[in-house]
């Protein structure tokens, strides 16, 4: 039976709030985390951590 890996588990992009354009894209499980996620990643634009939220 094929798994339905894809349906839980979707690709999303995630966008510096800091509006440089910058953008990573991850997997996250719809299960677990039903809301828009939120982490703290490297701005290549401005050399610093700064928060990344996912978009849609």
């Amino acid at each position: 039976m094929a798994s339905q890996s894809h349906v839980n588990r979707p690709i999303i992009t995630l966008k510096s709030t800091e509006g440089t354009g910058s953008t990573y894209t991850t997997r996250k499980n719809r299960r677990n985390t039903p809301d828009r996620l939120e982490l703290l990643k490297f701005d290549p634009v401005l050399h610093r951590r700064v928060m990344f939220r996912e978009t849609r």
